[in-house]
């Protein structure tokens, strides 16, 4: 879910996820990248436009949890394919080299599984790699 993170929307916007300006740029996204009426049913865009329309601020614990339901849809369908395989392939694969890693004694080896540039080197070289040279 990093596409919609509250982080990168305060900085954008200075607001918060659930707040009015942040659920419209979320629903902005979506439909630029043409996923809006493809991931979500009726009844869902129903409720994210009369959330933004009616509502300045989720304060509902009830509403905010079917608010993070839809937005968990949007931002998976968001999601690159290369960002899948980096969650799929380039992760586990940085976790293991970093623990074959440690064991050989490298002590910096315990960040290479939370190192982004290096997940997204491993996963591009996976994808680059001839099907006849995978084991």
């Amino acid at each position: 879910m990093k596409m919609f993170t509250s982080e990168r929307m305060r900085a954008h916007r200075g607001s918060s996820l659930f707040s009015r300006s942040g659920l419209a740029l979320i629903k902005r996204r979506a439909m630029r990248r043409r996923v809006w009426f493809k991931v979500l049913d009726r009844v869902e865009r129903i409720i994210l436009n009369l959330t933004i329309k009616c509502v300045a601020r989720v304060r509902s614990p009830k509403l905010t949890g079917i608010m993070a339901t839809i937005i968990d849809k949007l931002a998976n369908a968001v999601k690159t394919q290369l960002k899948r395989l980096m969650e799929k392939v380039g992760r586990p694969l940085a976790q293991k080299l970093g623990r074959i890693a440690q064991n050989w004694g490298s002590v910096s080896a315990t960040r290479w599984a939370e190192d982004h540039d290096f997940i997204q080197y491993l996963t591009v070289m996976c994808m680059n790699t001839p099907a006849m040279f995978k084991l």
